[in-house]
C-alpha cells in the first residue's frame, strides 16, 4: 500500500456494525494493557465492549466512525461530543477510541480518518478537539503530535 489504499471508506457506524467494533475495541484495549498493567482487560472485555458500542451508536452525544475496506471493517473511531464546563470554547469533541488494524497503519487510514472525525465534528458546531489515550502509548503521543496535538491535562494513578 503506497498512500491510504482508496478502498477505505469512512462512514457512520450502524447497528449492524456492532459486533465487528466491539472486537476492535476489545483489541485497542488487549493493546493498551500492553503499554500499561494497571490496564489490564476484564475477562468479558467482549461482551463489555458490545455492550459500550451499542449505546454509542445510539447516542446522540457520540460520533462512532467506522473504517471499511471492501466491506470488511478495518477500524474505528468514538469521540464524545461534551460540554466544557469552565473553558472556552465550551463544545469539546473528545476522541476516546481509535483503533485501525495494523496493516491499514502507517499508510495513511489514521490520518485520514482523522482528518474524517475532525470534519464531522467541525460541522456540529465543536470547536476542539481532543484525544484520550494511556500515557505510555508512544504511538499515540507519536501520532496526534505530528496531528497538532498537545498535551493539556495529566492523570496519574496508583493502585491500592
Amino acid at each position: 500500500m503506497a498512500g491510504i489504499d482508496n478502498r477505505i471508506k469512512f462512514r457512520d457506524a450502524r447497528e449492524g456494525d456492532v459486533e465487528a467494533l466491539a472486537e476492535l475495541v476489545a483489541r485497542l484495549k488487549r493493546l493498551n494493557e500492553e503499554f500499561d498493567s494497571m490496564l489490564k482487560v476484564r475477562d468479558d472485555i467482549k461482551d463489555v465492549s458490545r455492550s459500550y458500542i451499542s449505546s454509542a451508536v445510539k447516542d446522540k452525544n457520540c460520533i462512532v466512525l467506522v473504517a471499511e475496506n471492501d466491506g470488511k471493517v478495518v477500524g474505528l473511531l468514538k469521540a464524545d461530543i461534551r460540554e466544557r464546563r469552565f473553558s472556552q470554547p465550551m463544545t469539546e469533541g473528545r476522541i476516546i477510541e481509535f483503533y485501525i488494524m495494523p496493516e491499514y497503519r502507517k499508510h495513511g487510514g489514521g490520518t485520514e480518518m482523522l482528518h474524517h472525525a475532525i470534519d464531522r465534528m467541525k460541522r456540529i458546531g465543536v470547536k476542539i478537539v481532543s484525544a484520550e489515550f494511556p500515557s505510555q502509548n508512544k504511538i499515540s503521543v507519536e501520532f496526534y503530535a505530528k496531528q497538532g496535538f498537545r498535551p493539556i491535562t495529566n492523570i496519574h494513578a496508583k493502585l491500592i
